[in-house]
């Protein structure tokens, strides 16, 4: 009689994916879970539909020919992966960790929708496995399945109990717990779950238009801004040739890193140092930054009007600097009638360090450069700024000609990831 295990004899007889896992080549599929998206109404379809297309981009651009289809199925997405994506696990977990939208995801491997077929999977797979302890954990969303999910824990349970030695097990942290789904036509068998960024998918709620520096907070901004559905472009203004190229090669650097989760955007590089010149020569020392910001807005909203996009974003944070007091804020955002969104408003700097730090922002942000802002700093800015005073003041400016001649030396400039 042949030295075999009687299981894998069984095994052979069916269906069974047998992992490699150095190789990771027994992953079939990537199963995608999200939150917010799940208790959407009626639009919920457009909310998956995104996502979907999102996945699929993100793919096609980080992990090229790794799928065969991308699909919503009760309540999830799956990603049904290529051989070439089967042994390219790395790339498209990267790809998915910065898909906004998904909540969690894993790599698991399908077998038939019957219990024998599962157990030997389980099996065969927790055999490969050093451990002490597991648990099974069921999700039965199949109703029509003749086991309910707690039927299925202990009869998979008690079925490595019987085919493995020395193990026991252990429903708190246990040292392996295997995730069993049994969803539409499907059963899907994993062990880890990856944590996603949440949100809603990237271009879901429309386009932003974001005041961006090469400093910590606005490259946290666009972050916030896209989890919450924004697509994101950006507008920088430079003061070339009183300053160095930094700035602007930083603000590309940033925006290579922010398109993780969005892929490509635009760039648009304005020259600021006459504007800023003529502010210094015709308002008060003490309302430059107001000035600079107020005239910075309307550049923005005339390149966000020309573009279709819908509403300004800023880092600002209330009371970080003396142009974010809430007058000043107030001041600046009254030169436009767009939506100036702040998400950022609340956070402290070390709150926004560390966000910064996790989205791969903030080495590069930290790099000593020159920007705009810093040029022509008044010695005793103002920091509760009158808007009456403000608008007296500004009526000694040609705006109109001021933002025109500021928007046909814009440069533009595409980024991908």
């Amino acid at each position: 009689m042949l030295d075999v295990p009687w299981y894998k004899l069984f095994l052979a007889s069916i269906r069974v994916i047998k992992p490699d896992m150095e190789k990771n080549v027994f992953y079939d599929y990537a199963i995608c879970h999200y939150d917010e998206i799940g208790i959407k109404g009626r639009n919920r379809r457009v909310f998956e539909d995104k996502l979907i297309e999102n996945i699929k981009k993100g793919l096609m651009a980080g992990a090229p020919g790794s799928f065969e289809y991308v699909k919503r199925i009760s309540g999830r997405v799956i990603v049904k992966l290529s051989e070439k994506g089967k042994n390219d696990i790395k790339n498209i977990e990267k790809v998915l960790s910065r898909t906004f939208g998904i909540a969690y995801f894993t790599f698991a491997f399908s077998c038939l929708q019957d219990i024998d077929s599962i157990k030997a999977n389980v099996l065969a797979s927790m055999s490969m496995k050093k451990f002490k302890t597991f648990r099974i954990t069921s999700q039965r969303s199949k109703k029509d399945f003749p086991m309910t999910s707690q039927d299925i824990n202990v009869e998979v349970g008690a079925y490595i109990i019987d085919n493995i030695k020395d193990i026991k097990v252990k429903l708190e942290k246990p040292t392996v717990n295997c995730f069993i789904e049994i969803v539409d036509n499907f059963s899907f068998i994993y062990f880890d779950k990856i944590n996603g960024h949440g949100g809603l998918p990237v271009g879901v709620s429309g386009r932003a238009l974001l005041l961006v520096s090469g400093g910590i907070d606005s490259p946290v901004a666009a972050y916030y801004l896209m989890k919450r559905g924004l697509e994101v472009s950006y507008i920088h203004f430079h003061s070339l040739p009183y300053t160095s190229q930094s700035s602007l090669d930083k603000v590309e650097s940033l925006v290579g890193i922010l398109n993780n989760f969005q892929h490509k955007s635009k760039i648009y590089f304005v020259p600021f140092s006459d504007i800023q010149k003529e502010i210094m020569l015709n308002a008060p020392d003490k309302f430059r930054i107001i000035f600079y910001r107020r005239f910075m807005f309307k550049i923005a909203e005339e390149v966000s009007k020309k573009e279709k996009i819908i509403v300004l974003g800023t880092g600002e944070s209330l009371g970080q600097v003396a142009s974010q007091t809430i007058e000043n804020i107030i001041a600046t955002a009254d030169a436009v009638s767009m939506l100036i969104l702040r998400p950022l408003i609340g956070f402290d700097k070390k709150e926004i360090i560390k966000v910064a730090e996790r989205i791969g922002t903030y080495d590069i942000s930290i790099i000593p450069h020159e920007d705009c802002c810093s040029l022509f700093l008044p010695k005793n800015p103002e920091t509760k700024a009158n808007l009456d005073e403000i608008k007296k003041v500004e009526k000694v400016f040609n705006i109109k000609k001021i933002v025109l001649d500021a928007l046909k030396n814009i440069e533009i400039k595409k980024s991908l990831t």
